[in-house]
């Protein structure tokens, strides 16, 4: 299965989570362009993302494989199961959206990337990224994971890490595509996602054939970091329905809890 991170996040996001899926799975954990140690020379778009994990998957000689991202992660799973359906067995897309940005957080977000890229991760940017990454309760009880994630994003490039920025936010919509998807989906949303709240998770169970929404409580929208051990779970529990032999299984029900 393959591991897609959040934007501003890198395979490190997952460090709580891989382990327990690689006790049943082999795990691709991959850092996406302007990311950590993955360079972005230049602009590049959500097509470039699912051409690298193709190449990827070619290079290790595998088929058909799990798709697990978050985010950014769960939007390049969902382009990579349109460009390529024959390679997928799955999706488990973690707080993501199928919409293209709306005007206004375009605008906003653009203004925090400039501030971003200037002057690094400083205090006018950083708590509003916070309140946007994780849950209020994460961040009373457990403010070593903000910490984590502030460090992190600090050690990526600047300017190749607004490359990243840039194309998620100006990417396009792919809902109206999804029901195409014939693989099983599981759409998992932190129950205090402030940066994409229920309403795009619901879109997505309303424009995907037999997907499912399932809440993680106590998270917001790193839920792999605030919620390791449900994630997991969740994912574990997934997992079998995947098209592993590359049969399609029809499917109409689908379901949110």
């Amino acid at each position: 299965m393959v591991l897609g991170h959040s934007l501003l996040c890198d395979g490190r996001m997952w460090e709580d989570v891989a382990p327990r899926l690689a006790e049943h799975y082999r795990v691709i954990n991959v850092d996406f362009r302007g990311h950590r140690n993955s360079t972005a020379p230049g602009e590049f778009s959500f097509d470039d993302l699912a051409a690298d994990w193709l190449a990827i998957l070619d290079e290790l000689g595998i088929e058909r494989a799990a798709l697990c991202g978050l985010s950014m992660g769960g939007m390049t799973a969902f382009r990579f199961s349109l460009s390529y359906p024959e390679r997928v067995a799955g999706i488990i897309g973690l707080d993501t959206n199928g919409d293209a940005e709306t005007r206004s957080n375009r605008i906003k977000y653009s203004i925090m990337a400039a501030i971003y890229r200037r002057f690094g991760m400083v205090n006018a940017i950083r708590g509003t990224t916070l309140k946007l990454m994780f849950a209020k309760t994460t961040l009373e009880q457990r403010p070593e994971l903000g910490e984590r994630f502030s460090e992190r994003v600090r050690q990526h490039d600047k300017q190749q890490l607004s490359r990243a920025i840039r194309a998620v936010f100006s990417r396009p919509a792919y809902l109206p595509q999804l029901h195409s998807l014939r693989c099983p989906v599981l759409i998992l949303i932190g129950e205090q996602d402030q940066a994409t709240p229920m309403k795009w998770s619901r879109r997505l169970l309303r424009a995907i054939p037999g997907s499912a929404v399932h809440v993680i409580p106590r998270a917001g929208h790193l839920s792999a970091m605030e919620q390791p051990e449900l994630v997991a779970k969740e994912v574990l529990e997934f997992l079998p329905r995947c098209q592993w032999d590359g049969s399609v299984k029809e499917s109409s029900t689908r379901s949110a809890r």
